[in-house]
């Protein structure tokens, strides 16, 4: 009998079940999730589930975690709070010890992961899970990649079933040059994952009327974009990402475009609860030393919007008083 797993056609005996076909593979059943024929297969019913000729599967593998803060100027998100305000990806580093050792450095609680299939001719090949510690850190499910709402729902119900984690992060792009959201697609894979149960934080151009639209929906978060993702370009539109954080009720997060400390800061000092970043780290010549500096940017950048800064003005204005001049 033959069925195709992760698109890759493979030859089973007459009576395998799920739970079989994993532990012919070498897989750990409690570090994956199943997908048959486009329907998830729970995990307490892997032994109960026989497959049949022609049935395609998916295995992907995700796990989440993390604790929450108890931090006096933390913010919350899907029920949770957290100290830190920077939040990182875990991809294009050079491999799993600099990922791990450039999160600790930004002493960011929440990461970002991509559900990806499960590499069958190696399955036991590290996997990050086994440097980024789930217990340590929230991982917060992504749908990079995907460029449609049925792509989006698919991958995050996959890491729902993986990790058992609601809160995501939807992501739906309008093509492969610019990576800009799809706002259309973006508000459709949103509604069919808030009506599902998901706690949803949304990707989403720097718009406030589209932004406004998501929150009323239920997203928990709103991200709209600093500038294109991966450019470093900086935040090119503040004055929109402003109208967008006064007029929200959820925590409004920069996402996408930040390439060095000084734009965290800019984007904390516009009254942002936090920034999302990989590439700014990740690519840095020395992703520590950069992690580190994007920790304290960002945690200057909110000492600055608390402080208020000062007023600006046409004319000079002497620091040190005039009475008593020789």
């Amino acid at each position: 009998m033959r069925v195709t797993v992760n698109g890759e056609p493979r030859d089973i005996g007459p009576a395998t079940t799920v739970e079989a076909l994993l532990g012919q593979i070498g897989l750990d059943a409690r570090k994956v999730a199943v997908e048959r024929n486009r329907e998830i297969v729970p995990k307490s019913a892997y032994g109960a589930t026989p497959l049949a000729e022609g049935d395609k599967l998916e295995v992907v593998h995700f796990i989440g975690g993390g604790a929450p803060s108890t931090a006096e100027d933390g913010w919350e998100v899907g029920g949770r709070r957290y100290a830190s305000r920077l939040l990182v990806g875990t991809g294009k580093y050079k491999d799993f010890e600099e990922t791990a050792r450039a999160i600790e450095a930004s002493g960011a609680e929440i990461v970002t992961v991509a559900v990806r299939r499960v590499n069958l001719s190696d399955p036991k090949q590290p996997m990050l899970v086994d440097y980024v510690s789930p217990k340590k850190y929230t991982y917060l499910p992504n749908t990079a990649g995907c460029y449609s709402a049925d792509e989006a729902v698919r991958t995050l119900r996959l890491a729902r079933e993986a990790g058992g984690w609601d809160l995501v992060k939807l992501e739906v792009l309008g093509d492969q040059k610019t990576l800009y959201p799809n706002m259309p697609e973006t508000l459709a894979a949103a509604a069919d994952l808030i009506k599902d149960g998901f706690k949803v934080m949304v990707y989403c151009s720097d718009d406030p009327i589209q932004a406004k639209r998501l929150e009323e929906m239920g997203c928990v978060a709103i991200m709209p974009l600093g500038s294109l993702i991966g450019s470093g370009l900086g935040i090119l539109n503040p004055v929109n990402i402003r109208l967008i954080k006064e007029s929200a009720k959820v925590p409004v997060l920069v996402d996408a475009g930040v390439g060095t400390a000084s734009d965290a800061a800019v984007a904390m000092e516009l009254g942002c609860d936090g920034v999302l970043m990989n590439t700014a780290i990740a690519q840095a010549k020395d992703p520590i030393r950069m992690a580190r500096a994007m920790k304290l940017a960002v945690e200057a950048g909110r000492l600055s919007y608390l402080a208020g800064r000062m007023p600006k003005k046409l004319y000079a204005d002497p620091s040190s008083p005039l009475a008593g001049l020789i």
